[in-house]
C-alpha cells in the first residue's frame, strides 16, 4: 500500500468515525470500533513513514 493510500484510508476511517460518532454518540460499539481501525491505520502509517525518516 503507498502512502497516498494510506492516507486517504486514514482521511475516510477519520470521516466515519466522526459521522457515526456525532449520530451514536463516543462511547457506542461502532464508534469504538471504528476508533480503533483508525489507530490501527494511524499505527501502521507512523511504522511506515515516520519512525523510518528519524532513522534516515
Amino acid at each position: 500500500m503507498s502512502k497516498n493510500e494510506l492516507v486517504k484510508l486514514i482521511e475516510q476511517k477519520r470521516s466515519k468515525l466522526i459521522e457515526v460518532a456525532s449520530t451514536n454518540g463516543l462511547t457506542s460499539s461502532v464508534a469504538i470500533r471504528y476508533s480503533q481501525e483508525l489507530d490501527h491505520l494511524l499505527n501502521t502509517y507512523n511504522r511506515k513513514y515516520l519512525q523510518s525518516s528519524k532513522t534516515s
